[in-house]
Protein backbone atom coordinates (compact mmCIF):
# COMPACT_ATOMS: atom_id res chain seq x y z
CA UNK A 1 0.00 0.00 0.00
CA UNK A 2 1.20 3.36 -0.86
CA UNK A 3 0.07 6.98 -1.42
CA UNK A 4 1.32 9.99 -3.57
CA UNK A 5 0.47 13.21 -3.35
CA UNK A 6 -0.14 15.09 -6.89
CA UNK A 7 -2.40 17.76 -7.42
CA UNK A 8 -3.50 18.65 -4.29
CA UNK A 9 -5.12 15.12 -3.73
CA UNK A 10 -3.66 11.98 -1.86
CA UNK A 11 -3.79 8.80 -4.24
CA UNK A 12 -3.28 5.37 -3.33
CA UNK A 13 -1.76 2.99 -5.43
CA UNK A 14 -0.72 -0.77 -5.64
CA UNK A 15 2.64 -1.58 -7.50
CA UNK A 16 3.78 -4.91 -8.59
CA UNK A 17 6.95 -4.77 -9.71
CA UNK A 18 8.50 -6.66 -12.38
CA UNK A 19 12.26 -5.41 -13.49
CA UNK A 20 12.77 -5.12 -17.38
CA UNK A 21 9.33 -5.61 -18.66
CA UNK A 22 6.55 -3.04 -19.98
CA UNK A 23 4.79 -1.06 -16.87
CA UNK A 24 0.57 -1.19 -17.06
CA UNK A 25 -1.09 0.99 -15.24
CA UNK A 26 -4.92 0.47 -14.54
CA UNK A 27 -7.59 2.84 -13.87
CA UNK A 28 -11.12 1.36 -12.54
CA UNK A 29 -14.81 1.66 -12.51
CA UNK A 30 -16.98 4.13 -11.11
CA UNK A 31 -18.40 2.27 -7.45
CA UNK A 32 -15.03 -0.28 -7.63
CA UNK A 33 -11.72 0.94 -6.78
CA UNK A 34 -8.11 -0.79 -7.46
CA UNK A 35 -9.27 -4.18 -6.15
CA UNK A 36 -11.32 -5.11 -9.54
CA UNK A 37 -8.11 -5.75 -11.08
CA UNK A 38 -6.95 -8.63 -8.87
CA UNK A 39 -7.61 -11.46 -10.89
CA UNK A 40 -6.44 -9.48 -14.03
CA UNK A 41 -2.87 -8.77 -12.06
CA UNK A 42 -2.54 -12.08 -10.96
CA UNK A 43 -2.68 -12.97 -14.70
CA UNK A 44 -0.70 -10.20 -16.30
CA UNK A 45 1.84 -9.49 -13.62
CA UNK A 46 4.10 -12.22 -15.03
CA UNK A 47 4.81 -9.79 -18.47
CA UNK A 48 4.08 -6.76 -17.24
CA UNK A 49 5.05 -4.40 -13.86
CA UNK A 50 1.79 -3.33 -12.97
CA UNK A 51 0.31 -0.04 -10.86
CA UNK A 52 -3.28 -0.20 -9.88
CA UNK A 53 -4.77 2.92 -8.14
CA UNK A 54 -7.62 4.94 -6.43
CA UNK A 55 -9.21 7.95 -8.63
CA UNK A 56 -9.96 10.68 -6.21
CA UNK A 57 -12.93 10.63 -4.32
CA UNK A 58 -13.19 6.54 -4.34
CA UNK A 59 -11.50 3.77 -2.71
CA UNK A 60 -8.32 4.87 -0.26
CA UNK A 61 -7.57 7.95 -2.10
CA UNK A 62 -8.89 11.57 -0.60
CA UNK A 63 -11.31 13.68 -1.95
CA UNK A 64 -10.41 17.22 -3.09
CA UNK A 65 -11.60 19.46 -6.00
CA UNK A 66 -13.73 18.37 -9.00
CA UNK A 67 -14.28 14.92 -9.94
CA UNK A 68 -15.03 15.42 -13.43
CA UNK A 69 -12.87 13.28 -16.17
CA UNK A 70 -10.59 16.06 -17.15
CA UNK A 71 -9.27 15.98 -13.57
CA UNK A 72 -9.07 12.72 -12.97
CA UNK A 73 -7.28 12.52 -16.21
CA UNK A 74 -4.94 15.41 -14.96
CA UNK A 75 -4.46 13.10 -11.91
CA UNK A 76 -3.45 9.74 -14.04
CA UNK A 77 -0.80 12.24 -15.93
CA UNK A 78 0.65 13.38 -12.56
CA UNK A 79 0.79 10.14 -11.08
CA UNK A 80 2.83 8.88 -14.37
CA UNK A 81 5.34 11.69 -14.03
CA UNK A 82 5.87 11.51 -10.36
CA UNK A 83 6.61 8.08 -10.78
CA UNK A 84 8.30 8.04 -13.80
CA UNK A 85 5.79 4.95 -15.55
CA UNK A 86 6.34 6.63 -19.43
CA UNK A 87 5.54 5.41 -21.90
CA UNK A 88 3.48 2.77 -20.16
CA UNK A 89 0.51 0.90 -21.36
CA UNK A 90 -2.91 2.31 -19.89
CA UNK A 91 -5.83 0.01 -19.54
CA UNK A 92 -9.16 1.74 -18.52
CA UNK A 93 -12.41 -0.18 -17.12
CA UNK A 94 -15.86 1.76 -17.79
CA UNK A 95 -15.21 5.07 -15.98
CA UNK A 96 -11.18 4.48 -16.23
CA UNK A 97 -11.71 3.71 -20.04
CA UNK A 98 -13.01 8.12 -20.63
CA UNK A 99 -9.19 8.61 -18.47
CA UNK A 100 -7.44 6.33 -20.80
CA UNK A 101 -9.01 7.62 -24.17
CA UNK A 102 -8.22 11.39 -23.00
CA UNK A 103 -4.75 10.31 -21.62
CA UNK A 104 -3.95 9.15 -25.53
CA UNK A 105 -5.70 11.82 -27.24
CA UNK A 106 -3.66 15.03 -25.15
CA UNK A 107 -1.01 12.92 -23.74
CA UNK A 108 0.55 10.36 -26.56
CA UNK A 109 4.01 11.07 -25.37
CA UNK A 110 3.22 9.36 -22.15
CA UNK A 111 1.61 6.03 -23.25
CA UNK A 112 2.93 2.69 -25.35
CA UNK A 113 -0.93 1.88 -25.78
CA UNK A 114 -4.50 2.27 -24.77
CA UNK A 115 -6.61 -0.24 -23.64
CA UNK A 116 -10.22 0.46 -23.23
CA UNK A 117 -12.73 -1.66 -21.89
CA UNK A 118 -16.83 -1.67 -21.14
CA UNK A 119 -16.27 2.63 -22.15
CA UNK A 120 -17.08 4.94 -24.69
CA UNK A 121 -15.56 8.51 -25.92
CA UNK A 122 -19.33 9.91 -26.30
CA UNK A 123 -21.79 11.55 -24.34
CA UNK A 124 -23.90 9.52 -21.71
CA UNK A 125 -26.28 7.34 -24.35
CA UNK A 126 -28.56 6.47 -21.13
CA UNK A 127 -28.70 10.05 -19.38
CA UNK A 128 -31.99 10.11 -18.86
CA UNK A 129 -31.88 6.33 -17.23
CA UNK A 130 -29.19 7.45 -15.41
CA UNK A 131 -29.80 10.51 -14.00
CA UNK A 132 -32.59 10.36 -11.51
CA UNK A 133 -30.56 7.18 -10.16
CA UNK A 134 -27.58 8.67 -9.55
CA UNK A 135 -29.70 11.92 -7.52
CA UNK A 136 -30.95 9.09 -5.72
CA UNK A 137 -27.25 7.84 -5.03
CA UNK A 138 -26.28 11.49 -4.24
CA UNK A 139 -29.30 12.14 -2.01
CA UNK A 140 -29.45 8.45 0.22
CA UNK A 141 -26.04 6.41 -1.45
CA UNK A 142 -25.98 2.80 -2.95
CA UNK A 143 -27.98 0.37 -0.23
CA UNK A 144 -31.22 0.97 -1.68
CA UNK A 145 -30.11 1.11 -5.39
CA UNK A 146 -27.96 -1.93 -5.15
CA UNK A 147 -29.42 -4.04 -7.13
CA UNK A 148 -29.93 -1.86 -10.09
CA UNK A 149 -25.94 -1.29 -9.91
CA UNK A 150 -25.23 -5.09 -9.77
CA UNK A 151 -27.23 -5.43 -13.53
CA UNK A 152 -25.47 -2.24 -14.65
CA UNK A 153 -22.12 -3.14 -13.76
CA UNK A 154 -22.37 -6.90 -14.17
CA UNK A 155 -23.60 -9.46 -17.36
CA UNK A 156 -26.35 -11.75 -16.94
CA UNK A 157 -23.77 -14.84 -16.99
CA UNK A 158 -22.06 -13.46 -14.14
CA UNK A 159 -25.63 -12.42 -11.96
CA UNK A 160 -27.10 -15.62 -12.94
CA UNK A 161 -23.89 -18.86 -12.35
CA UNK A 162 -23.19 -20.15 -9.53
CA UNK A 163 -19.76 -20.21 -9.68
CA UNK A 164 -19.48 -16.55 -9.54
CA UNK A 165 -22.25 -16.23 -6.49
CA UNK A 166 -18.94 -15.35 -4.33
CA UNK A 167 -17.61 -12.63 -6.64
CA UNK A 168 -21.10 -10.93 -6.53
CA UNK A 169 -21.73 -11.87 -3.23
CA UNK A 170 -18.30 -9.66 -2.44
CA UNK A 171 -19.15 -6.69 -4.88
CA UNK A 172 -22.67 -6.52 -3.54
CA UNK A 173 -21.37 -6.18 -0.14
CA UNK A 174 -18.84 -3.22 -1.16
CA UNK A 175 -21.31 -1.40 -2.89
CA UNK A 176 -23.87 -1.06 -0.65
CA UNK A 177 -21.37 0.72 1.88
CA UNK A 178 -20.98 3.35 -0.88
CA UNK A 179 -22.11 6.30 1.15
CA UNK A 180 -24.32 9.82 -0.71
CA UNK A 181 -20.86 10.71 -1.85
CA UNK A 182 -20.49 8.72 -4.75
CA UNK A 183 -23.16 10.64 -6.22
CA UNK A 184 -20.41 13.25 -6.74
CA UNK A 185 -18.01 10.93 -9.09
CA UNK A 186 -20.99 9.48 -10.69
CA UNK A 187 -22.66 12.77 -11.54
CA UNK A 188 -19.18 13.63 -13.62
CA UNK A 189 -19.20 10.35 -14.91
CA UNK A 190 -22.45 11.01 -16.84
CA UNK A 191 -22.52 14.44 -17.83
CA UNK A 192 -18.73 13.65 -19.03
CA UNK A 193 -18.11 15.50 -22.32
CA UNK A 194 -17.20 13.36 -25.21
CA UNK A 195 -13.63 13.52 -26.74
CA UNK A 196 -14.45 11.70 -29.90
CA UNK A 197 -13.26 14.52 -31.90
CA UNK A 198 -10.17 14.59 -30.57
CA UNK A 199 -9.64 10.85 -30.93
CA UNK A 200 -9.57 11.52 -34.92
CA UNK A 201 -5.77 12.14 -34.81
CA UNK A 202 -5.18 9.51 -32.24
CA UNK A 203 -1.67 8.42 -32.29
CA UNK A 204 -1.13 6.06 -29.66
CA UNK A 205 -1.67 1.94 -30.34
CA UNK A 206 -5.22 1.38 -28.93
CA UNK A 207 -7.98 -2.30 -28.26
CA UNK A 208 -11.08 -1.70 -27.25
CA UNK A 209 -12.77 -4.33 -25.72
CA UNK A 210 -16.58 -4.71 -25.53
CA UNK A 211 -18.32 -6.94 -23.28
CA UNK A 212 -20.87 -9.51 -24.55
CA UNK A 213 -23.47 -8.99 -22.16
CA UNK A 214 -22.74 -4.70 -21.08
CA UNK A 215 -25.80 -3.75 -19.85
CA UNK A 216 -24.29 0.31 -19.57
CA UNK A 217 -22.68 0.65 -22.86
CA UNK A 218 -23.11 -1.50 -25.97
CA UNK A 219 -20.66 -2.86 -29.04
CA UNK A 220 -21.22 -0.39 -31.08
CA UNK A 221 -19.84 2.49 -28.65
CA UNK A 222 -16.80 0.72 -28.59
CA UNK A 223 -17.06 0.00 -32.20
CA UNK A 224 -17.32 3.61 -32.64
CA UNK A 225 -13.94 4.90 -30.92
CA UNK A 226 -12.25 2.42 -33.50
CA UNK A 227 -14.18 4.01 -36.02
CA UNK A 228 -13.00 7.56 -34.61
CA UNK A 229 -9.13 6.87 -33.63
CA UNK A 230 -8.90 5.16 -37.61
CA UNK A 231 -6.48 2.30 -36.32
CA UNK A 232 -7.18 -0.18 -33.07
CA UNK A 233 -9.09 -3.45 -33.06
CA UNK A 234 -12.70 -4.03 -31.15
CA UNK A 235 -12.65 -7.25 -29.15
CA UNK A 236 -15.84 -8.73 -27.50
CA UNK A 237 -14.94 -10.62 -24.24
CA UNK A 238 -17.68 -13.40 -24.24
CA UNK A 239 -20.00 -14.07 -21.34
CA UNK A 240 -18.70 -10.58 -19.59
CA UNK A 241 -20.69 -7.66 -18.93
CA UNK A 242 -19.87 -3.99 -18.12
CA UNK A 243 -17.05 -5.18 -16.05
CA UNK A 244 -14.78 -6.86 -18.50
CA UNK A 245 -11.80 -6.89 -16.21
CA UNK A 246 -13.30 -8.27 -13.13
CA UNK A 247 -15.69 -11.11 -15.12
CA UNK A 248 -13.64 -13.11 -17.48
CA UNK A 249 -9.97 -11.91 -16.30
CA UNK A 250 -8.47 -14.54 -18.67
CA UNK A 251 -10.22 -13.47 -21.90
CA UNK A 252 -8.82 -10.06 -21.22
CA UNK A 253 -5.53 -10.61 -19.56
CA UNK A 254 -4.59 -12.70 -22.99
CA UNK A 255 -6.03 -9.55 -25.34
CA UNK A 256 -3.94 -7.01 -23.54
CA UNK A 257 -0.61 -9.88 -23.74
CA UNK A 258 -0.83 -10.23 -27.60
CA UNK A 259 -2.13 -6.07 -28.24
CA UNK A 260 1.11 -5.49 -26.04
CA UNK A 261 3.21 -7.72 -27.99
CA UNK A 262 2.11 -6.54 -31.40
CA UNK A 263 2.13 -2.53 -30.16
CA UNK A 264 5.76 -3.03 -28.66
Amino acid sequence: MAYLTVNDVRLHFERFPQPGKPVLVLSHSLFFDWRMFQPLIELLHPHFEILAYDHRGQGLSSRSGTLDMDTLTDDAVALIDALDLAPCYFAGNSMGGFIALRLAARSPERLAGCIVMGSSGDLEHQLPEFEPLVQQLAQDGAADQVDTLMYIMFGDHTLRSPEYTALCAHWRNQMRQLGPEIGAAAMEVIHRSSVLSELKSLRVPLLVLAGEQDHAYSQALSKQIVEYAGHGECKVITGAGHSLALEQPVQVADAIHAFALSAG
